[in-house]
């Protein structure tokens, strides 16, 4: 399965659930490739050092006979491995745009290591440009992660508009895994408010799971590890290790 983790507004956790959802399915015995395709990288940092990045999602976009082994990169977790993103993944669309096979670039690189692993999981810029139609492109599913605020809704037509042009011509098969409901505030009407609007717009699309806003989630990041090895009894973890169950249930 190849799951996108996609929403074109920033700061809705769409790295966080990359990081530990990755990491929840790897500690459940599952071979594991996380691609950071956000030219911040912050998916990256999380596991490894940015100055020993050769290879980078930049150039298995772009150097198309080097082998998957010059991008990818072990992590601490064994059965997770990683393709870290660069500040020089920005520069893609300028170098790929007119090309013909522009939008399939990721699709036929992962065909060459899609047996190696059970999930792969791609993290997205926050945008709807051309390296997040690549990821819709290469994958089975996409999950979509909503913030419970005011505003938590703005933009997602957007993205389910670019999901069906994608389902529509060059991915028939792509999915709708789910969409998460993050930075859930359980102290505020406002929280519940946009929960109860958030299901009632997607339904049984919507995951049981909720993430809680967490200092220890923000944390974990800045320490290199996920919220398993950082506070593996925190609501984080255990809310990323329940949001894993039922992501495998669905796929």
């Amino acid at each position: 399965m190849i799951i996108v983790i996609a929403n074109q507004k920033g700061g809705v956790g769409k790295t966080t659930t990359a990081i530990n959802l990755s990491a929840a399915c790897a500690l459940k015995g599952k071979r594991v490739l996380l691609i950071d395709l956000d030219p911040q990288g912050n998916s990256s940092i999380s596991f490894i050092e940015p100055q020993t990045v050769n290879g980078s999602a930049f150039e298995l976009f772009t150097e198309l006979q080097e082998p998957w082994e010059k991008f990818t990169y072990p992590t601490k977790l064994e059965k997770l491995h990683l393709v870290p993103s660069k500040i020089s993944l920005a520069k893609l669309e300028a170098k790929l745009v007119g090309d013909f096979d522009a939008i399939f670039r990721l699709r036929d690189r992962i065909e060459q290591i899609r047996s190696d692993y059970d999930l792969i999981f791609i993290d997205t810029p926050p945008t709807l440009g051309l390296i997040t139609v690549n990821a819709l492109v290469a994958a089975t599913h996409v999950l979509i992660p909503i913030q419970s605020s005011y505003f938590a809704l703005e933009g997602t037509d957007d993205l389910l508009e670019t999901i069906e042009k994608v389902r529509s011509r060059p991915n028939p098969e792509l999915e709708i895994l789910g969409v998460l409901v993050t930075l859930f505030d359980k102290r505020t009407s406002l929280s519940k408010d946009v929960e109860a609007h958030i299901r009632q717009v997607f339904g049984k699309k919507t995951f049981k799971t909720l993430i809680s806003r967490s200092v220890r989630l923000e944390e974990s990041p800045a320490h290199k590890e996920t919220i398993f090895s950082y506070a593996p009894k925190s609501s984080g973890a255990n809310e990323y290790e329940q949001l894993c169950r039922e992501v495998l249930k669905r796929v």
